[in-house]
């Protein structure tokens, strides 16, 4: 895991920094398997194995900072003060319908988190980020959430799930994404400053249509084998 750098192709040169928000988690394994996952022979099945295992290796990041108290236990031999997690309350907060694919895997790691869930899709011409659905856990401005999207693009629907998500109360929000865009990151940046951004790559850059470059293409419909 490293501080934020410029993308790292052609364009770097002439690159604006990337806000210092934004955390980029360069473990090897989870760098492995990205490529597996960016190349476009990869099937669905394997494609939503694939970013499973990575959303788990991004929970050990995001949680990094989580507080722990010690209690005392007593192990086969003799008792001791252990730490544990100081009880704080997370939400994993999923974008629709990608976001799900990033859930999953951080269920595994962290099963006690309560779930929500902002329906986003992105207005074809405007890219505009339009909501249809909301549901959060009631108790969520007692909580620190994690708001998960594969693909952080433009940054509208970043911004206007994380927006939703600070109109319910919360005050502690972390952003969760595969592959982000530098134009995305400012976005988000620009309209949540005390928002921190972890994801495994930072692309290029938008291509006409909105979409990452080199990116993994669209990755609902690549999760659920649509088009």
């Amino acid at each position: 895991m490293h501080a934020p750098t410029a993308p790292t192709d052609a364009s770097a040169e002439t690159a604006a920094p990337l806000p210092s928000t934004t955390v980029i988690v360069d473990h090897p394994l989870i760098q492995h398997k990205l490529t597996l996952m960016r190349r476009s022979r990869t099937p669905a099945n394997e494609f939503r194995l694939l970013l499973r295992e990575i959303s788990m290796l991004l929970a050990y990041e995001v949680t990094r900072d989580m507080p722990l108290e010690l209690i005392e236990i007593e192990t086969p031999l003799e008792k001791m003060m252990a730490p544990v997690v100081a009880g704080k309350k997370l939400c994993l907060v999923s974008v629709l319908r990608a976001g799900g694919g990033i859930l999953e895997g951080m269920l595994e790691i962290l099963p006690a988190a309560r779930v929500g869930h902002v329906g986003l899709y992105r207005d074809p011409v405007s890219l505009a980020a339009v909501e249809y659905y909301l549901k959060l856990p009631r108790d969520i401005s007692e909580r620190t959430a994690i708001v998960l999207d594969p693909m952080l693009a433009t940054g509208n629907s970043a911004a206007a799930a994380v927006s939703e998500v600070k109109a319910a109360g919360c005050q502690s929000i972390k952003f969760v994404c595969l592959i982000a865009a530098p134009e995305g990151l400012k976005t988000l940046h620009e309209a949540h400053p005390d928002v921190t951004v972890y994801t495994a790559a930072v692309d290029s850059h938008l291509n006409d249509h909105g979409y990452i470059v080199p990116g993994i293409g669209d990755a609902g419909d690549r999760i659920f084998g649509t088009k």
